[in-house]
């Protein structure tokens, strides 16, 4: 028998993982700017903490540091 809210949750789509700039920290709470201008705040600073470190995040939660990579963005 299948878990019914195992098969919901499969409906939903996945998160995406994003990767951005370090512009602010203030405690555990970091203000991270993304590749095409946008900002979000982001939790778990951790030892990827430094104004201007690059960072991956996902669901407001960054996961670690990111390496630093020319990024090119492209319009659809």
């Amino acid at each position: 028998m299948r878990n019914i809210y195992r098969v919901f949750l499969d409906l939903l789509p996945a998160r995406p993982l994003q990767v951005g700039t370090i512009t602010s920290v203030e405690g555990e709470v970091a203000t991270v700017q993304l590749p095409g201008g946008g900002l979000l705040i982001a939790r778990g600073v951790g030892a990827a903490g430094a104004v201007g470190a690059t960072v991956f995040v996902r669901d407001g939660l960054i996961e670690g540091e990111a390496p630093s990579l020319p990024v090119e963005v492209i319009e659809i």
